[in-house]
């Protein structure tokens, strides 16, 4: 609970990153922001109310004694799962990976979107990927349908300035794959590590 940070600003962050024609970012902000307002509300209400069923204010519904055990288990409680963002994680990794998706979406308000995006730290990228070929497709005035992404992977952060936004596209960082592992060096996707799944 101490740890859980107030709800997000909405109406701040709107006038502070407007919905523009030219920027879809914002409009993925906004959206973001709400959804991570109701998975914060489901968590607090639920940790409130199993405070005070412990203390006897409130009687143990079935679903407080879920978030209890589930809590003791070091598992997300179902009730969380059902608001939340697609996650495999015990609890305490769970977690941490929240409050830094917090942090983020915080510092997006706080100074603006950011050169480089986290992209496994939204509630739901593919709003964040639609509004990357949105800001594409109205820039040089194509449609959207014809738009596909190409990708591009960093490994020589010196060949680029990193300091500001591609002209055309996203800087990301936070994929994952599964059943092979990048080479830097080599530049190439090649076998990965023994018993290793995601890299």
């Amino acid at each position: 609970m101490r740890k859980l940070p107030k709800n997000f600003d909405v109406e701040l962050a709107s006038k502070k990153h407007p919905l523009k024609y030219t920027d879809s970012m914002n409009t993925v902000l906004q959206q973001e922001l709400l959804r991570y307002n109701k998975l914060i509300t489901v968590v607090r209400t639920s940790l409130i109310n199993v405070g005070k069923a412990i203390r006897g204010e409130v009687p143990l519904s079935s679903e407080l004694e879920e978030v209890c055990m589930r809590l003791l288990n070091n598992q997300v409680p179902d009730m969380w799962h059902a608001r939340a963002y697609p996650s495999l994680k015990p609890l305490a990794s769970w977690i941490v990976d929240f409050l830094e998706r917090l942090t983020f979406m915080q510092s997006w308000i706080d100074e603006g979107a950011p050169v480089n995006f986290w992209i496994s730290g939204f509630f739901f990228t593919q709003s964040f990927l639609t509004g990357a070929k949105q800001n594409f497709a109205r820039k040089h005035v194509i449609a959207i349908d014809i738009i596909d992404f190409d990708f591009k992977i960093i490994s020589d952060e010196t060949k680029y300035d990193m300091a500001k936004p591609p002209a055309d596209g996203v800087y990301i960082y936070g994929l994952f794959v599964e059943g092979c592992k990048w080479d830097d060096k080599g530049e190439y996707l090649e076998e990965s590590a023994p018993k290793v799944l995601f890299t």
